[in-house]
Formats: C-alpha cells, structure tokens, sequence
C-alpha cells in the first residue's frame, strides 16, 4: 500500500519558533499531512528538534547556561509553540536523542567501510587566546564571493555563497574578537565530489515537478562543482565521530540532523511496539516521500540529503519525492530579525490571542499568504481583514444563520426529506448528473461543492497551498449564495417542504465546510463535527481510518433527518481596530534596535479628529432631539452579490438581504472594497430612504460607512452573531 511520509526542517532548539519559521516548513507540512489522512492515505509527519551545532553553543554561551540546559528548555517550549497552533506531528523528537547518535553513527561508519571518507589533515582557523579551533560560525569575515563584511565561515548571508573557511578575508574570532591564526588538524571527509553526475540527473529526474526557485537553487550549487566536505568538527558538544584518533571530534551537523528524520522514526516505531516499523517508510520503494522547508534549507534536502540515502541505496533506502521549499515571509515589510526585535513567535500570539478560535485565524492568514513562489508579507491590516471579511464575515456567518433558522424554525432538528431527494443530492455531488427532483438551485450548488473539493485537492497535492486556501473559502461562498438564492425565510411561509430541502442540505454542508476547511481550521472543524453529533476529524494522527476517504464524500447528505443540531455558536470573533492598533505597536515597533524604521503606517484612528483648515465643514455639529433620530429607521442587511457599475469609478451594484425582503443599493465604495470581498458581509443600511436614480438604476437605500481621517471608508459591520433585519438604535 502506498505511503506518505512528510518531514518539516527541524528547527534550532536556540529560541522559540517565530511565524517565518512556521510558514516555511511546519505549516504548510502539517495541512498536508491533515489532507492526506483525510483521502485515507497511509501517512506518517516526522518533525523534531535540531540540538547540536555552533548555533546551539553560541545561544548557550549567551544565556550562561550549558547546551543542555538550553536545548531542554527550547526543545519543550517548541514542542508547546507549535502544539498551540494545531501542529500535529506523528512525532516530534530531538537529535540528542541516543537513538539519533546511533543512527548518525551506524552512517558514518557505512560511509567509512565504503571509502566514502577521507582522512586528513588540514589547515583550520585557531584562537590562540581562547585556545580553540574555530567552528565556522565562530568566525566571521568579509566574503570572497560578494565582500560582505559580516560573512560567516562557511556561508555568506548576504549572498548565499558557500565557502572553505579559510577562504575569508579579514576573519576574526567571535570569541575573542581576535584575528585567529591558522593551524593543522585532523577531519574526515566526505566525498560529495563522488556524486555529482547522480546529484545532477535526480534534480534532473524532477525537473517538471520541482518548484523553479528548489530546481535553480540546486542547479546553481551543482555547477560550483561538487568537493570534499569535512564531516567532522573540533568541538566537545555533539555526536563524537566513532572512529580511533578522534577525541574532541564530533560529526558535522551537515552530515548528521538530516539523520534525525531517520532516527525520530525508529523513536516512532519504538514507541508503538513495533521497532522495525520505520523501515516500512524509509526502505520501502512504495513511500512516497515530501520534505518541506524553507529556502535557507534547500540544497541539504535536493543534495546532502539524498547523497547521504544514496550511500546506502543497496539496503533500499528512498529518496525525497518532492521538495516543496517556500521562500520567506516578512513582517510588515521587513524581514523578521530577532536581533531588531522585528519578529513575532509562536508564543507570543498566543498570549495577544489565546482563545482557540485565534488559532485557526493565524493559519488561515499565514496559509493565504504563503511565500510559494516569492517573498510575501505578513501585516496586521491584512490579518484583520481576513478574519473579518472571510472567516467572520462569510464562513462563521453561514454557519450561524443556517444553524440560528434551523433553531428557530425546526427546534434545531434536521427536517425530513424524501429519500429519493436525497440520493439525487448525493449523485449529483459525486457525479455532477443533475435530476429532475433537484431544484435549479441544487443542482448549481452541488456542483461547486464538487468542484470544489476536487481542486482544493488537486491544489494540495501540486502542495499550492494559497489557491486551496482560496477555493475552499469559495465553497464557503457558494453555501451562503445557495442560502440567499433559495431564501429559505420566505418558503417557510408558501412551501414548507420546500424550505425543509433547503435547510437539510444547508444544515449537511456545514459537514462539508467542516472537513473542507480541516486542513487550514482543525479547531473550527472539530468545533463544528461536535454541533452537529460527530465525531472529530481533522485529519489529526489517529483520526481517520486508512482507506476511508471522507475528502471525496464531504459534499453528500450524510446527516439523517431528525438529527438534532447543537444550538448556533459564533465561530470567529470580529477584530476591532483598536485590537490590531495594540498588537502591531506591541509586536513591530515603531523604530528597532539598529535605527531602522518601521515600514507600516499606524491604522487610522477610531477617535474623531477636527476639521483641517483647508475643510469647508463647521466644527461645529448642529444637534437634533430624539424624536428626529428615531425618524430614521437603520437595519442590518447581507450582501449577497456586488458588481462594478459599468462607466462609474465609484459605485457598486449590491443586492442585499434584509431578512423579509431583498434591495438593490448603489453605494459609492467602489475604490475601497471589491466586489467579491463583500458577499456575505453584514451591513448597516439605512432602511427607509426614499429610493433614488443613480446611473439610470434605482437604488433603495443608503449603507452606511466612516470616512477615516486618510479618504478612505470603513463599512459599519455589526457583530458576527447579528443577522440580517436586525434593528440598530
């Protein structure tokens, strides 16, 4: 049976996990690892802790503290980081690890017994005042590549160059701040050079499915050409190299936390009872394996990596599949900088935004912006808007009208319906056939529902994560324009059967949205499997039977008449400006530590501000009693279509619901919303205008929007849990 195996990038137990890091490999590994369990798949996630290197000295020697100390404390507080957005890993271990320092071992000795390893002796940086062979990060220099002079020793920052350390110009030691001197030493290398036709035809193997920014980046590397590496380092905390002659050596991280993946799923196998199980994923020919990571990390997943499995191709280890690297993601502007203080981790959302709800609000941003083919931008405003005018405004309000009618109207019970409705539903969804016991309406949902699922799954699977995100929130859409189309409110006065319809297939697609959205909104899905009486299923290891694929049924009736519904909850809770103003000042400070200046500008003001001077408005507001203001009636009404009016720059054609009846509005928006922003939004209108001619079209009515100190307008948006006709006063 074929097998999914997906790893993320370990990250570095020096700090707590910030959201660059998330977006990069975490994120987007854990939806796919949900859809896959979903379909039924076969599927194991693989993550944990890289604990070794100079990164993990460095931050140590910081904080005072011994590396262990230092990664016991960030290996759990990851490990709680990324438990607290819905990271659900198979398992997430640690390089320090015995089982890994085995498994590291076990493959330098492979490589040794294969003469894939070179013992010599080599010139090598030395601090004569601390007395210490410097690692490469314990240098630093001006790069021979592109002259920047804060280059580390073995790879420029500035301009992703590789080097030998002694390669440097300038170099001085982090340690004493010393120019260090060179002396002899011993290491063993690793002959990459042995492997660079095989390295150049698998990138090549993958030309056609590979990203293009993963395929360059490899090709780049391999036409340097390939050498000798050590494998080996001068240093006391990591896995000592397990050959005589070596003491004070340990294995170089390059060559030994792309191991962990290994290692952590023997730990895996261990802890289920079955110790040899890991075997069925990495030397099994019908794995399908996906690595996913960031940019910085490509060529140790398209070159070492695979160069390190290759050695030991004739015990049938795979290879990666696929690399799905994303490029970076910035804050407001700026690349993320812990040093700046420009930067916001796991835990620090968390404490801004600790109910579980705001959980599935930062992925659903972070996954439709996600930086798959080039940097993007993670901003507050942006963040905002999403969760307002998508998942407030269009998911969390279909749910609560559908489930609020359904209370109202049938005492939260799914209504009867004739069975063979029900199974022309069903069809239709699967197959896309219509019938004639369909209405019009069905027939039109049934099949976004289908295409949806299907291109949200094909989506995932070509791992373009922005457009799943997207075409889901259009399934999303279709069940609130179904809703408005079949005005359920109005049949339940005429045709009670025929409202009974609309609601039993209303009431199963919120199922449907449930595992649609699963992937992106584990929490909301489960929250909502638990309204209507299922069990939940997120696509969480454990979750979801192998060989059950509850993706491609999602869309059909499988709720029984007479079920009864839990009463409506509101899903998602609107963000006010305020809110955003506090945490964007909180987390991306007006200036950071190197004098650098902050790229956003502050949100407008929900204080009133005076009139300019260049104004022809009076300061001064006239006053009216409360007989006049009770003269005009507003009431909350849903968008449920908008268009551009042809030849006018400013108006939008909207057709809103007001609960008993429907209103076309002109309203002068135009440059500040588009239009298929709006459908779904709950407005505020003012009711009991008198209708007007606007370009040649009659509009009924006037909705109401502030006008921000910058020109721009801000629609009055009630609350999530108000629907439409409400009265406001």
């Amino acid at each position: 049976m074929k097998r999914y195996l997906i790893t993320s990038a370990l990250p570095y137990a020096s700090g707590v996990t910030h959201l660059g890091n998330v977006v990069g490999s975490t994120l987007p590994a854990d939806i796919y690892a949900r859809f896959c369990r979903l379909r039924g798949r076969q599927t194991l996630y693989v993550c944990g802790s890289d604990e070794h290197g100079v990164a993990i000295t460095i931050a140590a020697e910081k904080e005072g503290i011994s590396p262990r100390e230092l990664i016991d404390r960030y290996h759990g507080l990851n490990a709680k980081a990324l438990d607290s957005i819905g990271i659900a890993f198979d398992i997430y271990d640690r390089t320090s690890n015995p089982i890994h320092a085995e498994t590291a071992r076990e493959f330098f000795s492979v490589w040794g017994k294969k003469g894939l390893l070179v013992e010599r002796e080599e010139d090598q940086f030395y601090d004569d005042e601390a007395q210490i062979f410097l690692p490469d990060r314990y240098v630093e220099g001006v790069c021979p590549n592109c002259g920047y002079d804060r280059a580390r020793g073995d790879q420029c920052d500035n301009c992703g160059a590789y080097y030998n350390q002694l390669d440097l110009k300038n170099p001085r030691s982090l340690v004493s701040g010393k120019s260090p001197v060179v002396r002899s030493t011993k290491h063993w290398y690793f002959r990459l050079d042995a492997f660079q036709e095989w390295t150049e035809n698998y990138i090549e193997s993958h030309a056609k499915t590979w990203k293009d920014n993963v395929l360059q980046q490899s090709r780049s590397w391999l036409k340097q050409g390939l050498a000798e590496r050590a494998a080996t380092r001068d240093m006391t905390w990591g896995i000592p190299v397990p050959v005589e002659g070596a003491e004070g050596k340990v294995l170089y991280v390059w060559f030994e936390a792309v191991l962990g993946y290994i290692s952590a799923t023997k730990q895996w196998a261990l802890n289920a009872g079955t110790p040899q199980a890991w075997k069925d994923w990495w030397q099994n020919a019908e794995t399908t394996y996906t690595a996913f990571l960031g940019k910085d990390n490509i060529v140790f997943h398209t070159i070492i990596f695979p160069i390190l499995l290759q050695t030991r191709a004739d015990e049938g280890y795979i290879l990666p599949e696929n690399v799905p690297a994303n490029e970076f993601l910035n804050l407001e502007g700026q690349k993320f900088s812990k040093s700046r203080n420009w930067f916001i981790d796991l835990l620090q959302y968390r404490d801004a935004f600790p109910e579980d709800f705001h959980v599935d609000m930062l992925r659903y941003v972070l996954a439709m912006n996600m930086p798959e083919t080039k940097d993007s931008d993670f901003t507050w405003r942006d963040f905002q808007a999403r969760t307002n005018n998508e998942l407030a405004s269009i998911l969390g309000n279909y749910v609560n009208r559908s489930l609020q009618f359904l209370q109202k109207n049938f005492a939260s019970t799914l209504p009867t319906v004739d069975s063979a409705f029900v199974a022309a539903w069903n069809t239709c969804v699967r197959t896309g056939e219509g019938s004639s016991l369909l209405r019009p309406q069905d027939i039109e949902f049934a099949e976004a529902i289908r295409h949806g699922l299907t291109t949200v799954a094909e989506n995932y699977d070509r791992y373009r994560f922005r457009d799943a995100a997207t075409e889901t929130m259009s399934i999303a859409r279709a069940a609130n324009k179904y809703f408005n189309d079949l005005a359920p409110w109005k049949a339940l006065k005429t045709d009670e059967a025929d409202c009974a319809k609309t609601m039993f297939i209303c009431t199963n697609a919120i199922r449907t949205l449930a595992i649609s959205f699963a992937p992106l909104l584990p929490r909301t899905s489960e929250r909502l499997l638990g309204i209507l009486g299922l069990a939940p299923n997120s696509g969480a290891p454990q979750q979801n039977a192998v060989g059950s694929d509850v993706w491609l049924t999602a869309g059909e009736a499988a709720l029984q008449p007479a079920t009864v519904i839990a009463p409506p909850e509101i899903l998602f809770t609107r963000i006010e400006d305020d809110v955003i103003e506090s945490v964007r000042l909180k987390f991306t400070p007006a200036s950071s530590t190197d004098g650098g200046s902050a790229p956003s500008a502050p949100l407008p003001s929900t204080a009133p501000t005076k009139p300019s001077k260049e104004s022809n408005e009076d300061a001064t507001v006239a006053t009216i009693d409360i007989a006049t203001f009770a003269e005009v009636k507003l009431r909350t009404a849903r968008v449920i279509s908008a268009e551009r009016v042809a030849k006018s720059e400013k108006l939008l054609k909207l057709q809103v619901d007001l609960g008993e009846e429907q209103r076309q509005i002109l309203a002068g928006i135009a440059k500040h919303y588009a239009p298929e922003d709006l459908v779904g939004t709950l407005v505020v209108i003012v009711a009991n205008l008198k209708p007007a001619k606007l370009m040649g079209m009659e509009s009924q009515g006037m909705v109401l929007a502030a006008s921000n100190a910058d020109g721009t307008l801000s629609l009055v948006t009630p609350r999530a849990d108000v629907g439409p006709g409400a009265e406001v006063r």
